[in-house]
């Protein structure tokens, strides 16, 4: 099949590799908002290129996958539902609610499947701990702990696009405590501070946040996350229950160490990206879009999967703000 690609930053140039090793992708199309920059990474990869998104879709593709910029993501995908095209789209959705849920409307009301990348369902970490909970292994869960720590900031201009931390960060903790749990977040309280460069403050962002997630069924959830974890990229979860107790992201590679005399655990080399981290299960991800391409998979990652996941962001940014405790049904 042929999949064309807009955006070949960094994670959009790591799709276009990942897309090209998979045996059932024939070929890969980019486009870049910069037609040079797409030039460049079509030469470097081996790959076609276009002179934008029109001339992408009307190339005859078979997928379209949207990694621009996120302020581009609604109008991409409006763009793809329009040429009747398979579509896999980075998270989020959109920048705000309104939008978000403008393009869940326009979804819903079309036949094309729309693909929403939340990676972390693919990990066979999260999957493996997902089933755990779903077969009664832990027994009730009563606490989770889930971490995002990035090992060093993005740069200042990435901040301004970005939705802020929860929307931007957490939120992949927000779509996977959903995931693995199956169940639904109904209240949250949420703090931030800025403890590193200054610009995170000047656009009204945080560097560093916690949030206390209650679920439907009274499981309690820690959430935090940070701009600066010096030791490494550090994603993880933990599920205690009645029975048992589980950790996803524990292993020789976790970016952690012990301060007990004699432990050497963990003994590896510590992740220091998400791409690094996640790299098998970006792999997957792509592999279930081409499935979906091809009809023989459902959307394992729906446009409504990323508006709830976005709504739990709202919700701590306005419990941030507010400094209180928000229900979810205070987010329209």
């Amino acid at each position: 099949m042929r999949i064309g690609l807009v955006g070949v930053g960094r994670i959009g140039a790591f799709h276009a590799a990942t897309l090209k090793g998979l045996p059932a992708v024939d070929q890969v199309v980019v486009a870049d908002a910069d037609p040079g920059r797409a030039e460049v990474v079509a030469k470097e990869l081996g790959l076609e290129y276009a002179a934008d998104v029109p001339a992408l879709l009307d190339s005859g593709v078979d997928g379209f996958v949207i990694a621009a910029a996120t302020s581009a993501h609604a109008g991409l995908i409006e763009a793809g539902l329009a040429a009747g095209v398979p579509t896999f789209c980075e998270k989020p959705v959109a920048l705000d609610l309104e939008e978000t849920s403008r393009v869940v409307a326009l979804v819903e009301g079309s036949t094309v499947p729309v693909h929403i990348g939340f990676q972390r369902r693919f990990d066979a970490g999260y999957q493996a701990a997902r089933e755990a909970v779903a077969t009664g292994e832990l027994g009730f869960v009563h606490h989770v702990r889930a971490n995002t720590n990035d090992a060093f900031p993005p740069h200042q201009s990435y901040i301004p696009q970005s939705g802020g931390f929860f929307r931007d960060c957490t939120v992949h903790d927000f779509d996977i405590i959903r995931y693995v749990t199956g169940r639904e977040v109904v209240s949250v309280y949420a703090a931030g501070a800025n403890r590193g460069e200054a610009f995170f403050g000047e656009y009204g962002d945080v560097d560093s946040a916690a949030a206390l997630l209650t679920l439907d069924d009274s499981t309690f959830v820690a959430v935090s996350g940070t701009r600066y974890n010096g030791a490494g990229h550090d994603v993880r979860m933990e599920l205690h229950g009645s029975l048992g107790s589980i950790a996803v992201g524990l292993d020789s590679h976790t970016a952690l160490r012990s301060a007990e005399p004699g432990v050497a655990f963990p003994d590896g080399q510590p992740h220091m990206t998400f791409m690094d981290r996640f790299q098998p299960a970006y792999v997957a991800e792509l592999t279930a879009f081409t499935e979906v391409v091809a009809g023989t998979r459902e959307v394992p990652c729906t446009v409504r999967d990323a508006l709830a996941a976005f709504r739990i962001a709202e919700a701590c940014e306005l419990s941030r703000h507010e400094n209180r405790l928000v229900t979810l049904d205070e987010i329209a």
